[in-house]
């Protein structure tokens, strides 16, 4: 984006918070274009649904952008876990109910509503454990101290190609370019399981028209280029682009049916 604005772009990582101390301070940025974040689906809609209250409101103070990349999770087994493929997997966890253990990265995470989504339309009992991070929960599937994981597709996949961990499905709509071989989960058994990982660029509410306008453009000449294409696909996913209303939609739909699932898991961050 630097070259196409003509000027230097900083990056100023603030982690921590589930997300939130970064997109709290893109919310409360003076809207002038000199301030965007980064919003991935975990912070745009899920966590918003899990946390008592939110320094800020998505709707009110946020203005979307353009949608920069959509990826899909990876639904991986332990090499140790007694299934092999995901009609396997339900029919163990529903005669062994509350056996099996689902790692994610945190809770909140996409992998972590993956993972509700699963057991609510598989009628099954798969215990949630949260980590600190996708290393040590990848780490601990491998040694076989949990049995299943939904993570991303970049994540995980040089670890199913080297036969670390077993890939049962992925939960887009198509078969990802990185791993062929691997069905989707509505292949594998699960009719209507489908969840996108996304990203896109956010901005302070109230910004002007025409620089919202400037930097949409920015996003979908970028995400064309070859480099950009190139980097996208070896993460696992594939350029976004298109208008701030249309990325705007798409943060109401998944916030919709995230609120939904989480509602009915209990799910929370403390």
């Amino acid at each position: 984006m630097a070259k196409e604005l003509g000027q230097p772009v900083v990056v100023d990582n603030r982690p921590g918070g589930a997300l939130t101390i970064g997109i709290d301070a893109v919310a409360k940025a003076t809207p002038d274009g000199y301030t965007i974040g980064v919003g991935p689906v975990g912070a745009l809609a899920i966590t918003r649904h899990m946390v008592e209250k939110l320094p800020y409101d998505i709707e009110r103070d946020l203005q979307p952008v353009a949608l920069i990349s959509t990826g899909y999770m990876l639904l991986a087994a332990s090499p140790k876990a007694p299934f092999t493929n995901v009609r396997e997997l339900i029919a163990y966890a529903k005669a062994n109910p509350g056996k099996l253990s689902n790692a994610s990265s945190s809770n909140g995470s996409p992998g972590h509503v993956s993972g509700e989504l699963f057991k609510y339309m598989t009628g099954t009992e798969i215990v949630h454990v949260p980590y600190k991070g996708g290393a040590p929960a990848i780490a601990d599937l491998i040694a076989g101290n949990v049995q299943l994981m939904f993570e991303s597709t970049n994540s995980i996949a040089p670890h199913v190609q080297n036969a670390r961990i077993r890939a049962l499905a992925v939960t887009g709509a198509q078969r990802a370019h990185a791993l062929p071989q691997v069905p989707t989960m509505i292949e594998a058994g699960v009719p209507g399981y489908e969840v996108t990982a996304w990203s896109g660029i956010i901005a302070p509410a109230g910004l002007p028209r025409p620089m919202l306008d400037k930097l949409n453009a920015v996003v979908n000449r970028v995400i064309v280029e070859p480099q950009t294409k190139e980097r996208l696909e070896q993460m696992g996913s594939e350029g976004g682009g298109g208008t701030p209303e249309a990325f705007g939609a798409l943060i109401r739909q998944d916030s919709a049916k995230w609120a939904d699932v989480i509602k009915r898991s209990g799910a929370k961050i403390d």
